[in-house]
């Protein structure tokens, strides 16, 4: 039985009507598809001896040059947004809105690398001679994505720190470079921002006079009970780490300390952003710090993602060309891309090794284990290179347990801690146990 609905009706797009150019721009024309998907030159082809996989290759890193274009076009907008001294409410919408739509396109170059994986290091090799001097590494819009994030130069690893002599012979790129590296970043916007945290004003709110006495209080109410503490092993510990914990807080409220550590990297934003960052994470409840505080998430977030993508990265060099062979750029290749992870931050990449390769030797801060009763260490063990001091082996970890935590083989013998080993809580660095790491590679 037939609609009578439709008695009469003539529908003009299913019968194949189709719009003229008096209409405007066609589909293609809009796109400029005929530029775009004429740009994959094969040189396999050119060379007589085509090779299928190169075109997936070619594809793949054309899709991460037009996702890094977007997110650079996102970070201008955004810094625009952050480059007045009041932002309001409408701004800060904009600006989270944006800064997900960054998280997003990351999200998605990390799932771009498993569809360069269906390629086997055989089909890579067979034409990799073609890409000789070209490399990643030339990509001119993700040192410009790097600059404008806030990326020093001084913090690359020693082969990046020159990367602007890849474009010695274009000064237009060059141009860009250095545009972006003497104008303020997303970090320097972030800061400045952090900064003036309403709330922070010794003569109004003064969050961080009543946050320093609070601490004080708690500190000495515990220090007061492990005082009282009968047993002297106990109440030894308890109080070294009553201590340490102050050390801790020394470092956030002593201006002078916290400059310090900047001064040597470990940490990036001026006291008075910092004093920001801690009220909004504090009071990320309150309906006026609530936007600020997801603010400083999709910041996290963005970190973690370009970290994840090169750790990707990474993974698939070394499965593609081994460990020991050079980049087609002229870097060590695979050494080059693991060593612009710091295991510090990246505490994955010792499970991974871990799994793949067994035991790993570490440098460690051991001063506060001769207290060590069992148990995870989860706090106030230092991590700074300077108080490195003891090595160990890492021989397992557990990440289904209560608190994750590595498995270290201690050398004080059997009565020492939990038969002989130490468990350290994983992420955090404790004790600087990621500062120093090595492990053994067969080649």
């Amino acid at each position: 039985m037939s609609c009578p609905m439709r008695s009469g009706f003539v529908d003009t797009v299913q019968g194949g009507h189709h719009l003229g150019s008096e209409a405007g721009m066609l589909y293609g024309e809009y796109l400029m598809l005929d530029k775009v998907l004429s740009a994959q030159r094969m040189l396999s082809v050119e060379g007589k001896k085509p090779v299928h996989d190169e075109h997936l290759f070619i594809v793949t890193h054309q899709a991460y040059e037009l996702w890094f274009k977007q997110i650079i076009f996102e970070l201008d907008s955004i810094r625009d947004l952050f480059s007045t001294e009041h932002i309001e409410e409408s701004r800060t919408l904009e600006i989270l809105k944006r800064l997900n739509r960054i998280v997003m396109i990351l999200k998605l170059l990390v799932d771009q690398v498993p569809i360069l994986e269906t390629m086997t290091p055989l089909d890579f090799m067979d034409f990799r001679d073609y890409l000789s001097p070209a490399s990643g590494f030339q990509s001119l819009q993700f040192r410009l994505l790097e600059n404008k994030l806030g990326v020093k130069s001084e913090h690359r690893v020693k082969y990046n720190q020159k990367y602007t002599e890849v474009f010695a012979s274009d000064p237009g790129a060059v141009d860009r470079i250095i545009t972006t590296e003497t104008e303020p970043s997303l970090a320097d916007l972030v800061q400045k921002w952090l900064e003036r945290t309403p709330g922070l004003e010794e003569d109004g709110f003064n969050f961080w006079g009543k946050f320093q006495e609070s601490v004080e209080t708690l500190l000495s109410e515990q220090e007061a009970s492990a005082e009282a503490e009968e047993h002297e092993n106990v109440r030894e510990y308890r109080l070294m780490d009553i201590g340490k914990r102050r050390e801790v807080y020394k470092s956030i409220f002593d201006a002078e300390v916290h400059d310090a550590l900047v001064a040597r990297g470990e940490r990036r934003f001026t006291h008075k952003a910092l004093q920001g960052a801690i009220m909004i994470t504090f009071y990320r409840d309150e309906p006026r710090f609530s936007q600020p505080h997801q603010l400083l998430m999709l910041l996290m977030d963005i970190d973690s993602l370009i970290t994840k993508w090169r750790y990707n990265h990474v993974i698939m060099v070394q499965r593609m060309i081994g460990s020991q062979q050079l980049g087609t750029g002229g870097s060590s290749g695979y050494q080059y891309l693991r060593s612009t992870l710091r295991y510090e931050n990246e505490e994955h990449l010792m499970l991974h090794h871990l799994a793949t390769k067994g035991p790993i030797v570490a440098a460690v801060n051991a001063i506060s284990w001769k207290y060590y009763l069992g148990g995870v260490i989860q706090y106030h063990c230092e991590s700074g290179y300077e108080l490195l001091n003891h090595a160990v082996a890492i021989v397992g970890y557990e990440l289904n347990a209560t608190v994750p935590h590595y498995i270290v083989k201690n050398s004080w013998g059997a009565r020492f801690g939990d038969h002989g080993y130490v468990k350290i809580a994983i992420g955090k660095n404790l004790c600087g146990i990621a500062n120093r790491v090595s492990f053994i590679e067969l080649a």
